[in-house]
């Protein structure tokens, strides 16, 4: 998934998703918290490899990923392409009105609009790119 979307909640919790991020989502996906002030979006497919992933995890290493499936919320898309989003993951990220959907490889990220723009700024620099382009072995 790729690109920055910028939307609005509305007063029920509602948000449009961008058709294109839609797409890779499919109708029915999950959000759930993140490491960051954000919220992450997985369609079923990537959701059913991280839980693959961490079954196979002893135990306690399992029980580290525990707030991730918590928190997390079947989500499925109505009639208008909007999903409407818990109150307690709107509380964990601040999305209360204008939210940035951000495509990030294999997932999306939900974020506050000007938490976004703050990150957005400090990540976006020359700089970083060509370390991150070295990193990969660009």
């Amino acid at each position: 998934m790729f690109g920055v979307y910028k939307h609005t909640i509305d007063a029920k919790g509602r948000l449009a998703i961008p058709s294109r991020i839609r797409e890779e989502l499919g109708e029915t996906f999950y959000v759930t918290i993140s490491s960051e002030e954000c919220l992450t979006a997985y369609s079923a497919e990537n959701w059913q490899k991280m839980m693959d992933k961490i079954s196979a995890l002893p135990r306690i290493q399992q029980n580290k990923a525990r707030p991730l499936f918590a928190h997390a919320a079947k989500c499925e898309l109505d009639s208008q392409g909007r999903v409407l989003l818990p109150q307690n993951l709107r509380e964990f990220a601040r999305l209360d009105k204008n939210v940035a959907v951000v495509g990030n490889g294999e997932c999306a990220q939900l974020w506050d609009e000007a938490s976004w723009d703050a990150v957005d700024t400090v990540e976006t620099t020359a700089e970083n790119i060509a370390q991150v382009l070295q990193e990969l072995d660009f």
